[in-house]
């Protein structure tokens, strides 16, 4: 029997009941990162994918070292492959919440009534981007509506771009898209602007157009600009948006881990389960968290790396927990631990 296979059928379960030592909720990079870390470690993993990753809409993903341009769907069937090639588990379910258990795991509950037992939980459920209410944005969402110009800056630079104005990090997308464009144009839309907002963007040489937008000009499937309120339009290749960044917590604020609002020049953009920014831990012990479940802003390459570090340290807290009960194990055998350690055990006696 290999090493994994020891590990998950010990724990505590009832009999015939897996446990594994860590379930990674989430099939994501940083899930899938977390996961190969993790059965690279030895451990047993298994991960609890939905199939519904965020970045689905988009034909290519940038800024990943090694991968730029390749699709995300190919991105994450490689991660899956390779889990899979160190004896972890992918299996597709949707978990809605999780239990703390007496013994210190947990039992996750799946959307289909089926239920997984763990020693530890790693959380990599991400968000869901919820775009403004404009007929038609939805269907071009990744493609040519667009709110990163760091994921597809590159792709549109020097055509017409338009930001859309309808929350407080409008002004802030148009200096940033304005550097991939100098035809980036404002809609108003429902924003009102400040004077000091109008002049900034007179400087930049971003023109502000005024009027509610209502809808997108689509050719040969190719956004060519939208329409507003009052009939007339605007020519651009790319729609930016600031979706509000709402983060997929269910499993997490079932365990009593509470969302946080995430807010820019004080107005909320989205909401996240706070973890500790180098590790990953949660407020609750056992718990991890990474990728945009606990960061909105990372990108894939940073969601990966947080999916990395988190797993090092649950490999770390399971190693110091067997190192404990191994610790107790030896002193309830030995008799040892009520007076000095002597001959060539733990440690030998001094003098």
């Amino acid at each position: 029997m290999d090493n994994a296979q020891d590990s998950r059928n010990s724990g505590g379960a009832d009999a015939g009941d897996d446990v594994f030592d860590v379930v990674v909720v989430g099939g994501g990079a940083a899930g899938l990162a977390g996961a190969l870390t993790l059965v690279r470690a030895r451990r047993s993993v298994l991960v609890l994918d939905s199939g519904s990753p965020r970045n689905a809409p988009a034909a290519h993903l940038h800024g990943y070292l090694g991968r730029d341009g390749e699709s995300p769907a190919a991105l994450l069937a490689g991660g899956r492959a390779e889990v899979a090639g160190y004896g972890g588990e992918i299996r597709p379910g949707t978990a809605i919440a999780a239990d703390r258990l007496p013994d210190g795991g947990f039992l996750v509950r799946c959307g289909d009534g089926s239920t997984i037992r763990a020693r530890r939980l790693l959380v990599a459920t991400g968000l869901v981007d919820e775009l403004p209410a404009v007929p038609g944005i939805g269907a071009r969402w990744g493609r040519d509506v667009l709110h990163c110009p760091y994921c597809h800056g590159w792709e549109v630079r020097d055509l017409p771009v338009a930001v859309l104005a309808d929350g407080p990090v409008a002004v802030h997308q148009a200096q940033l898209w304005r550097h991939w464009s100098e035809r980036t144009t404002l809609l108003a839309h429902t924003w009102r602007l400040t004077d000091e907002d109008r002049e900034l963007l007179a400087a930049l040489g971003v023109r502000v157009v005024e009027g509610e937008v209502t809808g997108l000009a689509v050719e040969e499937d190719r956004l060519t600009g939208v329409t507003l309120a009052d009939g007339s339009g605007v020519e651009c290749a790319a729609l930016v948006v600031a979706p509000r960044f709402t983060a997929r917590s269910g499993v997490l604020t079932s365990l009593g881990l509470p969302t946080t609002v995430v807010e820019r020049d004080g107005h909320a953009i989205g909401t996240c389960v706070e973890s500790d920014p180098v590790s990953g831990a949660t407020a609750l012990r056992g718990v991890w968290a990474a990728g945009n479940v606990t960061a909105p802003m990372e990108q894939v390459a940073g969601a990966a790396a947080q999916g990395v570090r988190a797993a090092v340290a649950v490999n770390t807290d399971l190693i110091e927990e067997e190192a404990r009960r191994a610790l107790a194990a030896h002193r309830a055998g030995t008799g040892a631990g009520t007076g000095a350690v002597t001959g060539a055990g733990v440690g030998l006696a001094g003098g």
